[in-house]
């Protein structure tokens, strides 16, 4: 039986990995990556939340849910090919904004917890990377699921300025001190909770952006994967000048 870490044989070698706590902006920055590079994004977040409102509709109270259970009811989850990316569906249909919903965000660590679960997820994220140069964010990204990526990036943010981020994204206005202290300590114990899948790889990149724009985050990256394809560029020729 391979080792979870093990790759398909046809994985591309265009993989950017991009980890890092919740709230530190890895699905938006890896979009945009992804848009600017001409690569297709993959959100593996996307798979727990979605599996996470799943089982909300139809699993029962959280503190019931069984890896078994949620392994029956992610026969109903795939990930569907769209421009630039990929949407998670349930059942065929799309799954929505309520993966993106409060319940769903406090639930889906217990979900994400789960080794099944986790392979799972994994296996579904090496296969929508088959063929494809992808930037693919969420959690052991560098560590597990791509460990021989030739980009790894590890995102770091201030607990309090990813929690404002987070509910200026939610509420669409500037939330108030109080708002951000409390859900500064949700973010807190969600950090604990996952830190046995938000660890940095020796390889990766680590970017702080708490002082940092989205743009600026996002420049950062792509100029990273550009120099890196120049590598490639260049080795590739000097190949071909050897051959001749």
């Amino acid at each position: 039986m391979p080792h979870e870490s093990a790759l398909p044989s046809d994985t591309p070698l265009v993989v950017v990995a991009i980890d890092g706590p919740a709230a530190s902006g890895k699905s938006s920055t890896a979009h945009w990556v992804a848009e600017r590079l001409g690569y297709r994004h993959v959100d593996s977040g996307a798979l727990y939340r979605t599996l996470t409102l799943l089982a909300s509709q139809e699993a029962g109270p959280a503190e019931e849910w069984t890896e078994a259970r949620l392994l029956a009811l992610a026969e109903r989850v795939r990930l569907a090919p769209i421009p630039g990316g990929f949407e998670p569906l349930i059942d065929d249909a799309p799954a929505g904004d309520g993966i993106r919903g409060i319940e769903v965000t406090r639930a889906v660590s217990r979900v994400a917890q789960m080794p099944a679960i986790r392979e799972w997820v994994n296996a579904r994220v090496r296969l929508a990377a088959r063929g494809n140069a992808v930037v693919v964010d969420g959690r052991d990204i560098g560590t597990v699921v791509f460990p021989d990526a030739p980009l790894k990036v590890f995102l770091v943010a201030d607990p309090w300025e990813r929690a404002r981020r987070r509910l200026v994204q939610r509420l669409e206005r500037r939330p108030s001190d109080d708002e951000i202290a409390e859900e500064t300590e949700r973010l807190v114990q969600r950090d604990a909770k996952d830190a046995t899948q938000t660890v940095q790889a020796k390889d990766a990149i680590l970017l702080d952006t708490t002082y940092l724009t989205q743009a600026e985050q996002v420049d950062r990256i792509v100029a990273l994967a550009r120099a890196l394809e120049r590598v490639g560029h260049d080795r590739g020729q000097a190949g071909r000048g050897t051959d001749a």
